[in-house]
C-alpha cells in the first residue's frame, strides 16, 4: 500500500505529472475564449474579405 503524501509535498516533477494525468481527463480545452471586439482594428479580417471580393471579380 502507497503511503499519502500531501500535493504540496511532492516534488516538482511528481505534481506535473500528477497534474498532466488529471487534464487527460478534461473534455473541453481550458484555453481562454473570448469574442473577438468587433469595433476593434483587424488586419487580418481586412485581407480575407479584399481577396474574396478580387476572387469574385476573377472568377
Amino acid at each position: 500500500m502507497k503511503k499519502f503524501v500531501p500535493f504540496e509535498k511532492l516534488s516538482k516533477k511528481k505534481q506535473k505529472e500528477l497534474n498532466k494525468s488529471k487534464r487527460n481527463a478534461w473534455e473541453i480545452n481550458p484555453v481562454t475564449r473570448r469574442e473577438k471586439n468587433p469595433k476593434a482594428y483587424d488586419r487580418n479580417k481586412l485581407r480575407s474579405e479584399k481577396f474574396e471580393t478580387e476572387f469574385i471579380f476573377f472568377a
